[in-house]
């Protein structure tokens, strides 16, 4: 009797014990991009206090510094909250992120603030809201989320070439109102993606030849039927930059066609030209870059601040130049290489396509808007408004370049990169079966 108790109590644990809990594992943050974060944010707040000027001759000696470092604050508590977020999370929060995005758009071409001549805003309380920046994360986790489901499929054009393509064109469409330049930084954002998530080359060159022809067309009808029911910018300087018809109503199609016209040149040298409301941001620009020569003339020192238009928003790299010379500028831009080329590493290292896609998406985006700021600034393009991450004044590019962080931080924590058979079959498990493509470039 005894015996046979000892046995039903020693039996009972073991057949009430629960199955363990099979968890993926969560990796740390990856140190190299909090380290890049952390450097761009450091030179941000010293370039932007430099840059106001203005803006100090306003509101007070600390007020642009205190306002900006309370942004990346902001920005900085996204991050952590994005990057606790398992990327497969993403999955379900894109459609609603793209909805919520395009929405924004639509009511901003009809109803949002006028900005240089083209409707680019809408104010909440405290807070300017650019739907442009959302359009562009957007269209990142969007192409993610295609490309990973269709990978596998075969043929010239298959659905996930189709859907890529007609996605960015539509996104692009919705931006072109506000500037060439949004619309060809989507082009080449999604054709660097196809290219990493192993896009042939013909098919590339399919979807490159239909952006070309699509953007080429919507620009040449631009230019031949000009935005004359614009409404008026709001000062005569803003008109006269802008360009503008007999009533004095902006003409976006003259602006661009006056841009490339001075970008093209009629063979007479910079210096030689004068100075006026058309011209006066790049001269000044060229200026502040020339005065800053090889080893810049230090932060605070910087001659061209108060002259030059936008000097803490579009063309805050001319005064990086001018304060850190161009050791420093080549500095800021290893920067964000080093975040494309950190990202790169951790793409190649994925088991599955989607974190790939994710992580190097977030990075083309950052990396790509940083060059193609730097570019126009320094004359390589034609002018056009486009910020530089984490460095211009502006809320809506601090918050959306945050969540671009968090979620390279959420993949470097969640995705598993060269785990053990269980572990690749755990996070197999964990997605959706039409999201479980093998990443054909990983090492």
């Amino acid at each position: 009797m005894v015996s046979d108790t000892t046995e039903v109590r020693t039996a009972a644990p073991e057949a009430a014990a629960p199955a363990p809990a099979q968890t993926l594992p969560v990796n740390p943050s990856d140190k190299y991009i909090w380290g890049i974060y952390g450097a761009l944010c450091f030179f941000s707040v010293i370039e932007l206090y430099s840059a106001s000027s203005r803006e100090i001759a306003a509101s007070g000696v600390y007020g642009p510094i205190l306002r900006h470092a309370a942004m990346l604050f902001v920005g900085f508590l996204i991050i952590l909250a994005v990057e606790r977020i398992p990327y497969r999370w993403f999955i379900p929060l894109t459609p609603l992120f793209v909805v919520a995005s395009v929405v924004m758009m639509v009511y901003v071409m009809f109803f949002g603030e006028i900005i240089n001549g083209a409707r680019r805003s809408f104010n909440l309380p405290g807070f300017a809201v650019q739907p442009s920046e959302f359009i562009k994360l957007s269209a990142v986790l969007l192409l993610a989320l295609i490309m990973s489901r269709t990978q596998m499929k075969r043929g010239i054009l298959n659905s996930g070439v189709i859907a890529s393509a007609v996605s960015v064109v539509f996104f692009g469409a919705l931006l072109f109102n506000q500037g060439l330049t949004n619309t060809l930084l989507l082009m080449a954002i999604s054709a660097s993606m196809m290219v990493i998530g192993g896009i042939q080359w013909r098919k590339l060159a399919v979807v490159m030849l239909a952006y070309s022809i699509v953007a080429g067309g919507a620009a040449l009808y631009k230019l031949g039927h000009g935005d004359d029911d614009t409404p008026a910018a709001a000062t005569q300087t803003e008109q006269l930059a802008a360009g503008t018809d007999g009533a004095g109503n902006v003409n976006r199609a003259s602006t661009w066609q006056s841009r490339i016209e001075r970008y093209l040149g009629d063979g007479t040298p910079l210096y030689e030209k004068p100075i006026d409301a058309k011209n006066r941001q790049e001269m000044y620009s060229y200026m502040a870059q020339a005065n800053g020569g090889v080893f810049g003339v230090i932060p605070g020192n910087s001659r061209e601040t108060a002259r030059l238009p936008l000097a803490f928003s579009d063309y805050i790299f001319a005064i990086i130049i001018e304060d850190l010379g161009l050791v420093g500028a080549l500095f800021i831009m290893f920067m964000y290489l080093s975040l494309l080329a950190r990202a790169a590493s951790i793409a190649r290292r994925c088991t599955r396509t989607f974190p790939a896609l994710l992580v190097i998406g977030m990075a083309v985006m950052i990396t790509f808007q940083a060059l193609f700021h730097m570019a126009i600034v320094s004359g390589v393009f034609p002018v056009s408004g486009q910020p530089l991450p984490l460095f211009s004044k502006g809320g809506t590019s601090i918050l959306i370049t945050s969540i671009a962080f968090g979620i390279m931080l959420s993949v470097s924590r969640y995705a598993v990169r060269g785990g053990t058979k269980q572990e690749i079959r755990q996070e197999m498990d964990s997605l959706p079966e039409n999201m479980r493509a093998e990443n054909q470039t990983q090492f």
